[in-house]
């Protein structure tokens, strides 16, 4: 696909998510979902960009560690979706993944638009709350090599551990068929995801 190609389907995803209703009062929250390494966070600065330098609120701040997945959906929509939802503003604390625990505060004010990113962002338990889904894929192989480039060697058991809880989060909540939207970064490029 070329960069043209790509900024037309960005474009026309960021018109998607201006057409839907705000579910979470005024605020449209968009979930970019999808195994690790992905280009979730790629993406959601990329739709950010088009969305008005919409916020983005990355799940790394809430996952309570390499073995926290699950924790993470309750925290979402109990600290920011249901606030934001009742007209809000949300508030969560940080993890500080060095210290091993929550830090500093941080509000989210009711805006136009929230774009989540990260594992778990479109869990059902969030879905009332969203105005579009989108999952990204990658190739398992292709996944695993961005993570240890980013963060080393050494962190291939963390890596590994991740992702058996991101394949049974993803087989319990069959996000990528529920996805509004399925994109692909395989080749370094932004594709539609081939369909199941």
């Amino acid at each position: 696909m070329s960069a043209g190609a790509e900024e037309e389907l960005l474009s026309g995803l960021a018109a998607l998510v201006r057409s839907r209703p705000a579910r979470a009062r005024g605020t449209r929250v968009v979930a970019v979902d999808g195994p690790s390494g992905s280009g979730k966070t790629t993406l959601a600065a990329g739709l950010s960009t088009r969305l008005g330098d919409a916020p983005v609120l990355h799940l790394d701040d809430l996952y309570p560690g390499w073995d926290g997945l699950a924790e993470a959906v309750p925290l979402l929509v109990e600290q920011v979706l249901r606030p934001l939802a009742a007209g809000g503003p949300a508030r969560y604390r940080r993890y500080d993944w060095v210290l091993g625990e929550y830090a500093e505060e941080h509000e989210v004010a009711p805006v136009d638009v929230l774009v989540v990113e990260g594992v778990s962002s479109g869990a059902r338990a969030c879905a009332p709350h969203l105005a579009a889904l989108v999952w990204v894929e990658a190739p398992r192989e292709l996944r695993m090599a961005r993570g240890i480039a980013r963060d080393g060697e050494a962190y291939r058991p963390h890596w590994q551990r991740w992702a058996v809880q991101e394949e049974a989060h993803f087989r319990a909540e069959g996000t990528r068929a529920r996805a509004d939207v399925r994109l692909e970064t395989s080749a370094g490029r932004l594709l539609p995801a081939p369909a199941p």
